[in-house]
């Protein structure tokens, strides 16, 4: 549709996980793999981590005891960390660890020193810690400092809290950010259990994506254990003036105390989620499924650490609208956390699953005609980024050499990836499909795995088991070859249908915006018709929507994303006053990120935008400002 707009929604949920953001000037080196047809693929090791100095093959880290103290008035974590090890090859005495801007004090095993060296740094993957161990070590202890500019570390001031009274620090590990706080192996690929203690004011609580007790009393010590192995990329903090609210028996939500009340009500029916996924899927292996509401500035929807997803206040609309994102989050404690993406080039492992699985959580809690509402939305977002993207970033099996994986999330990863599975769903019963889920979670539990491992093991189920109905050709078009293959499902809403009936009345001069029948709509819906109006429309025509419907003062978040756009592409300047308050006020990429970039593209919106970056930057997250800086510098 050539002069229709498709503005990027509420899926995927990110993330966060890191969340895909729709970026048109996403360019890449050609990629290939070994699985495509008439491909010349040697370059490409499968299950070479590419964004890791580290050397698991030799020495590989197990655990991870953690001591740090916060120090707010310096912004670093300061303290140690010790690596329990194993050796993998016998001869071998030199661990290597990822860092990133840390200020590395000394390097002991049994309270000696050892030798260790730090290599060239990378702009995109830091420093090469390298320790060379006693004959007979097993452990080794680092004492370092973090940088204030940690790339995963954020200081808040108690001017960017909802309370306004106490300072905040968050940490964001994916995908390569947990070698800015901790020296480890930073690779999906090395699963470790970890303990810690976090030293803070006294007056303020630490939270990590660990066991948390809800009544451990507020005396600035905080112990923590992780037993289940976890990727570096899940291991998290914050540290704030929280309080705990339960949900149900196994869920939970912290937050500051403004929002408590609001956040607990919003997401309610998280533990109706969780029973409903393992009564589907099987046992929950995380003990318990808490939220962690972040202040607005954090940089993505959501972000699965297990037992302790962190969460933007964005979602938080007053009536459950935006609750897939908690169903996403809730859906990477199978595919993600329990099963993981060994590397970044096989992501779709993490987000296509768990794409997937959000889908039918959400049609198993709200039913069929949200679920497929929300399936037409993604489908479109999907469109959007097969349009805009060069060949090789529409590859699920995505070549990212010599590419930092924060720059090239999008769409493809999550809704091709989920689509792909809602093909072979569709090919050989719902009923099969979810009992090979089933098998499939279980079979891989607590490991990480490769894009060829997941094929092999296809090979020896369901391309096995139903050789008439799937066909290993067609499987590898979708894993390795760009776009969607001819014949992919394409979801639908009968919903839908009479929203462009309305929008269509509309825009032919049949009907008055005031008597579109709007009041039973969904945010879906909203969203829907909004996304889908032409690029251009008149000072006349959007103040009559404006008028009659009140876009530019929405509460919802993803409403008054998808208008304020619309409004900067046809510089509608009533609504520039809420835009600048909108981009100062919020710090999750997906939602700004689309904005200063239609800003940028004319003199005076650069000025505008420029203005508003720089009275949001404090509060911006280090990996928001990295994503918008380019359209606001001159």
């Amino acid at each position: 549709m050539k002069n229709i707009l498709w503005i990027s929604l509420a899926m995927p949920l990110l993330f966060a996980c890191s969340e895909p953001v729709k970026d048109n000037n996403v360019t890449a080196e050609n990629s290939e793999s070994k699985a495509q047809v008439g491909s010349d693929t040697s370059a490409i090791e499968a299950g070479k981590d590419y964004h890791s100095f580290a050397n698991p093959d030799e020495i590989t880290v197990k655990h991870i005891d953690l001591d740090l103290t916060a120090d707010f008035d310096n912004k670093q974590l300061t303290g140690s960390a010790t690596l329990t090890v194993e050796r993998q090859k016998d001869a071998a005495n030199t661990l290597v660890l990822d860092t990133r801007e840390l200020d590395i004090d000394s390097v002991t095993v049994a309270g000696e020193p050892v030798e260790y060296t730090m290599g060239e740094t990378d702009p995109a993957l830091g420093t090469a810690l390298s320790i060379t161990l006693p004959e007979s070590a097993t452990t080794v202890t680092v004492n370092y400092a973090t940088s204030p500019e940690a790339s995963g570390v954020q200081w808040l001031t108690p001017a960017q809290t909802a309370g306004k009274q106490h300072p905040f620090l968050f940490t964001q590990a994916q995908a390569i950010h947990a070698r800015s706080f901790i020296p480890l192996q930073d690779s999906p690929q090395v699963r470790v259990t970890y303990d810690a203690t976090i030293r803070t004011p006294d007056e303020l609580l630490a939270v990590m994506s660990a066991a948390n007790d809800p009544d451990t009393p507020r005396d600035g010590v905080y112990e923590f254990t992780m037993p289940q192995p976890v990727p570096s990329y899940l291991i998290a903090l914050a540290i704030g003036d929280l309080e705990f609210k339960a949900m149900g028996k196994r869920t939970g939500v912290y937050a500051e105390p403004s929002m408590l009340d609001a956040a607990a009500a919003e997401f309610e029916d998280t533990e109706s989620m969780l029973e409903a996924t393992e009564d589907k899927y099987g046992p929950y292996s995380w003990d318990r499924y808490d939220l962690l509401i972040l202040p607005p500035s954090f940089p993505f929807g959501g972000m699965e650490n297990p037992r302790l997803s962190f969460i933007t206040p964005t979602v938080i609309a007053g009536d459950k609208s935006l609750v897939s994102l908690i169903a996403h989050e809730l859906a990477h404690s199978w595919s993600g956390n329990t099963v993981t993406n060994a590397t970044w080039r096989d992501l779709w492992l993490n987000e296509g699953f768990t794409t997937y699985l959000t889908y039918r959580i959400m049609e198993m809690i709200y039913g069929h005609d949200r679920y497929r509402m929300e399936a037409v939305l993604g489908y479109q977002d999907l469109q959007e980024d097969i349009n805009a993207l060069p060949d090789n970033d529409e590859i699920l099996a995505i070549d990212l050499r010599g590419r930092d994986p924060d720059d090239v999330f999008s769409d493809v990863p999550y809704e091709k990836g989920a689509l792909f599975l809602r093909e072979i769903e569709q090919k050989i019963g719902r009923a099969n499909f979810d009992a090979f889920l089933v098998q499939y979670f279980d079979h891989f539990a607590f490991q990480s795995i490769t894009t060829d491992e997941f094929i092999a093991y296809l090979d020896e189920t369901l391309l096995k088991k139903y050789p008439e109905k799937l066909d290993r050709e067609r499987v590898l078009a979708w894993i390795f070859e760009p776009g969607l293959p001819e014949g992919a499902p394409v979801p639908t809403s009968e919903a839908f249908t009479i929203i462009d009936e309305q929008r269509t009345a509309w825009l032919d001069g049949e009907k008055a915006a005031a008597d579109i029948a709007t009041q039973d709509w969904t945010v879906h819906e909203w969203l829907y018709f909004l996304n889908n109006l032409p690029t251009e429309l008149s000072d006349e025509q959007l103040a009559e929507l404006d008028s009659a419907f009140s876009l530019t003062q929405s509460k919802n978040n993803e409403i008054a994303h998808s208008w304020l756009l619309m409004a900067v592409q046809n510089e509608y300047k009533p609504a520039y006053d809420r835009l600048y308050e909108y981009l100062v006020s919020i710090g999750r990429n997906k939602l700004v990120k689309p904005l200063y970039r239609e800003l940028s593209k004319t003199p005076e919106g650069k000025a505008f935008a420029a203005k508003a970056f720089e009275e949001a930057k404090p509060g911006y997250h280090p990996l928001t400002i990295k994503a918008n800086e380019g359209f606001v510098n001159p």
